[in-house]
């Protein structure tokens, strides 16, 4: 059985950690609730956006003809995995590396991918085994869609001017608190939307159905992107508070255990000198 000292000093340096993760997961829990207002808030919208385009696709038919729906034979893969810079929210980032190595072991085994890695736990372990094509860190310190705007000009440059054949997002979906689902997406080419060929689509139109695609098509992806950064970061938050939560509660169960060991170590070192007192009284007695 450990001495006093050290049984002291565990229980001190638990004691400690126990603060430090119950701080993390009130910070984290902070940040969730205004995370989870963006994300939930901005779901209908991309909604609604992807029900009015698959009504236009519909309707109009084969007229149109744009880069970004353009299929042809799939040669060059970029996969961008998004993750997190920070580590301590369990298996957040641990999935999503998961995710990206089985998508490219399983489904895209005789493609070459490269990857674009968005936050550094992800592409400090994919960068080990796999092409990085690039990677942003700095896009979380100030999440607004203009910057994820400009992330998904770049990718529909690539595809349109064939440098790669497809582009795939790996990213954590946010379900609640406790859920997060690593989803795979295809962000390009865009792909067409199945939609109930009765639904009423009586509106009016200006300038045109197919330029209105033209315009939309675009704002549609930047949409799509911006929502799963947005997903990410809920996630991460949300695997973050979980993860703390469970720390704290494990450190409170080692620490009162350890408690228990030290009283118990504490009353077998009194009654060992009590022993001693008596049996040296008794000596003197003798």
């Amino acid at each position: 059985m450990a001495n006093l000292k050290e049984l002291r000093s565990r229980i001190k340096s638990v004691s400690s950690t126990m603060q430090i993760t119950s701080a993390m997961k009130m910070v984290s829990a902070s940040k969730l609730s205004k995370a989870q207002d963006a994300i939930q808030s901005m779901r209908p919208y991309s909604e609604k956006l992807t029900e009015l385009l698959g009504a236009l696709n519909a309707s109009v038919g084969a007229n149109v003809s744009n880069s970004l729906t353009k299929q042809r034979e799939i040669n060059k893969v970029l996969v961008v995995s998004i993750s997190s810079n920070r580590g301590l929210a369990g298996a957040f980032n641990s999935n999503i590396v998961k995710a990206s190595k089985k998508l490219v072991s399983e489904e895209l085994a005789d493609k070459q991918v490269d990857f674009f890695t968005i936050g550094k736990k992800a592409n400090d372990i994919l960068s080990k085994e796999f092409s990085i094509f690039e990677n942003n860190v700095k896009i979380f310190d100030d999440l607004v869609f203009d910057k994820a705007s400009d992330i998904t000009e770049r990718l529909m440059d690539l595809y349109t001017s064939e440098t790669y054949d497809q582009i795939l997002l790996v990213y954590n979906q946010f379900k609640n608190a406790a859920t997060q689902v690593v989803v795979t997406e295809q962000l390009l080419p865009i792909q067409s939307s199945e939609v109930d060929s009765q639904a009423d689509t009586d509106y009016i139109f200006e300038p045109s159905k197919v330029q209105i695609i033209e315009d939309l098509l675009p704002k549609s992806l930047k949409v799509q992107f911006y929502k799963a950064l947005r997903d990410s970061v809920a996630s991460e938050h949300g695997a973050r508070m979980t993860a703390m939560h469970k720390a704290t509660d494990n450190a409170t169960q080692l620490r009162d255990a350890l408690k228990l060991s030290y009283n118990k170590a504490r009353q077998a070192a009194i009654t060992n000198e009590i022993l001693e007192i008596v049996g040296g009284a008794e000596a003197l007695n003798a």
